[in-house]
């Protein structure tokens, strides 16, 4: 065996698109400054040196959704704030995903029976990937459910076999 076969062999890697694009999309997870009530102090602390949101690469929370791929919806979502938050989802890339943060945003938490303002579930206004439920969620379980939607981002298909027409 040479030189230049044995380095070959030893720089080689192979894997699939899919994979790799994948690999690359859950770990530049960008999501949105976006905080609708007592939720997003939480979300906040998600950021802190004490859980370090960096380590899972989604840390860089992004001002703007058209940097953005991930929107939190961490809170109360009223019918005065519905149509902003289709706005601000409608702003952003693709692939784009949602984690709806508190049992407001989930189903609209106590406010369900007697609140006429607030939407029963931000699902009921964007595409929901992910639910987070507690009154408020805490930390860890915010870190979790981006776990799980990296989970999810591994088994996403990128490139779609052409049809036969």
């Amino acid at each position: 065996m040479g030189f230049f076969e044995q380095r070959f062999e030893e720089n080689v890697l192979t894997t699939s698109v899919d994979r790799l694009v994948n690999w690359a999309r859950r770990s530049s997870v960008w999501p949105m400054t976006f905080g609708l009530a007592c939720c997003a102090i939480e979300m906040m602390a998600v950021g802190c040196s004490h859980h370090d949101l960096d380590r899972f690469g989604a840390g860089a929370f992004r001002a703007t959704p058209r940097q953005a791929d991930l929107m939190i919806v961490a809170g109360t979502v009223t019918f005065k704030m519905a149509e902003q938050i289709r706005r601000l989802y409608e702003q952003m890339p693709n692939p784009k995903y949602v984690i709806a943060m508190g049992a407001c945003a989930t189903g609209g938490g106590p406010y369900y029976k007697f609140g006429y303002h607030v939407v029963k579930g931000v699902d009921r206004i964007v595409p929901v990937d992910i639910y987070l439920p507690g009154c408020p969620p805490r930390p860890e379980a915010l870190i979790d459910a981006l776990m799980a939607l990296q989970a999810k981002i591994d088994r996403e298909r990128v490139l779609r076999k052409a049809r036969a027409s």
